[in-house]
């Protein structure tokens, strides 16, 4: 797991290494070499190439100094720019005209605000002007990755001990470019947030392959859902789950003409009591056979219906198995989130932004990883709250971020893959986090594999095998 660190806790971590014993300048070099050598790979040679370094009143003006004399060193041609005491705008204009390159070191992660004059001329430049930020681009969020205002525009961005927040959220992702982290001798200490890799995936896969004995019923998954039109969500959350591991898949779908349209597959559809139109209006014997599977998967296209409701909470108050609740099996339980601590068995939680609200009682707002852990923390569930970086906390305050997938997955169904998958891999072994956290992982590296123009949900659960084999496969020896 990469760790990522708040502005906050990156300051403190900065004081820390500065009392042991480090002094402030001996970092500032090691961070102002490690920009310049970024600058250095990006331009093609350093003799008669220029570039223009900007820099703030802070430490990361005191970074673009040093990258600024290392790079002259180099035999670049450096103009450098203070806030503190800036050019005017013809002159500002003709080093920014003449430049190859352009170096941001404005502000740092603790920024908050807009820009406004000088700031916001390089910012608005940065645009068209090859640029490598300084810890984060300017105008950048440290804590949220949101732009109040016009915000620099890089092509790398040099951060420094590990990535911040605001490098991973939208809009400050796009605005970051490629990020590199520079270790500059800061000791970090303990981290709570983290952001999954490769390798967190792949390990948490291969400690839970099935064994040579297994049989279907080891990896068990009971999907709940639909209502009148909608039965096809669950049975996309249900091939979801097979392609995703699970051994066998029961769809309850309410009313026998239902189940025998989502009949003739892999999937085994079962027929739950119905209202005239088409909800769901009880369990019944189903809720006798729950405990046969290794987990569950509640909500997607089942409706709010008083009848529905009511078997949806039954089902939550009684069983023991790890569950997904997802959809309208979240909007059962909007505004008394709390509810949900009392019940016997895991919980996984995957609101999108206005799930979220419906269930927490309050818009999710900018800090993205504070929601989740508030959510986490109150419905005693682990917490997937979807979106560009999707952020999955536990009740004890762990939370990773999610680097996979983009705009491609904002497709109908999408979100019900993803259950499918959070679903099938709990039945295979991972714990609710693990398979969360995993599961978000390889949703998005299903939308990587299947393509991005005109990607329909059930070409992710197409690419699942690929995108499995490839996270699980050894690696060829070089």
């Amino acid at each position: 797991m990469e760790p990522i660190v708040t502005p906050q806790e990156m300051g403190d971590a900065d004081r820390r290494t500065i009392a042991a014993g480090t002094p402030v300048e001996v970092l500032m070099e090691r961070a102002g070499r490690s920009v310049a050598w970024a600058v250095r790979r990006r331009l093609d040679g350093v003799y008669g190439r220029r570039a223009v370094v900007v820099c703030g009143k802070g430490n990361n003006g005191g970074d673009g100094l040093v990258a600024a004399r290392v790079l002259a060193g180099w035999g670049v041609q450096v103009d450098v720019a203070q806030l503190a005491d800036p050019p005017d705008a013809a002159a500002l204009g003709r080093m920014l005209d003449r430049a190859d390159f352009l170096v941001d070191a404005m502000y740092g992660t603790g920024f908050t605000g807009t820009l406004d004059g000088t700031a916001a001329t390089v910012a608005t430049r940065s645009a068209d002007l090859p640029t490598v930020a300084v810890d984060i681009p300017s105008g950048v969020d440290g804590q949220t990755g949101a732009a109040l205002g016009v915000a620099v525009h890089a092509v790398a961005t040099v951060t420094f001990a590990a990535r911040k927040p605001g490098l991973v959220f939208e809009p400050g992702r796009s605005h970051a470019g490629v990020v590199q982290v520079a270790d500059i001798g800061i000791e970090l200490g303990p981290v709570t947030l983290g952001l999954t890799e490769r390798r967190d995936a792949r390990g948490w896969l291969l400690a839970h392959e099935r064994p040579p004995n297994t049989n279907k019923w080891q990896a068990g998954v009971l999907v709940v859902g639909g209502s009148g039109g909608m039965t096809g969500a669950p049975h996309m959350v249900s091939e979801a789950a097979m392609r995703a591991g699970a051994g066998i898949v029961w769809c309850g779908v309410p009313g026998h003409e239902a189940a025998a349209r989502a009949g003739g597959s892999e999937i085994i559809t079962k027929a739950l009591p119905a209202t005239g139109d088409g909800a769901l209006a009880g369990l019944d014997d189903l809720l006798s056979s729950v405990d046969r599977f290794r987990a569950l998967a509640v909500g997607p296209g089942l409706g709010t219906a008083d009848p529905t409701c009511a078997a949806v909470r039954a089902l939550v108050a009684t069983s023991t198995v790890p569950m997904v609740l997802d959809a309208d099996g979240l909007n059962v339980f909007a505004g008394d989130a709390a509810k949900l601590r009392e019940r016997p068995g895991p919980t996984v939680l995957t609101p999108h932004d206005a799930e979220y609200e419906r269930l927490a009682g309050e818009p999710v707002g900018t800090d993205r990883v504070d929601a989740a852990r508030r959510l986490a923390t109150l419905s005693g569930a682990v917490v997937l709250l979807k979106g560009p970086a999707t952020v999955i906390a536990e009740p004890d305050g762990r939370v990773v971020l999610n680097p996979t997938g983009g705009p491609e997955l904002a497709t109908a169904g999408s979100g019900d893959v993803l259950s499918g998958i959070i679903a099938g891999l709990i039945a295979r072994g991972l714990s609710p986090f693990e398979a969360a956290a995993a599961g978000a992982f390889i949703h998005g590296r299903a939308g990587d594999v299947s393509g991005h123009t005109g990607l329909i949900a059930s070409d992710l659960i197409v690419a699942l095998p690929r995108t499995l084999t490839d996270l699980t496969s050894t690696p060829r020896e070089p």
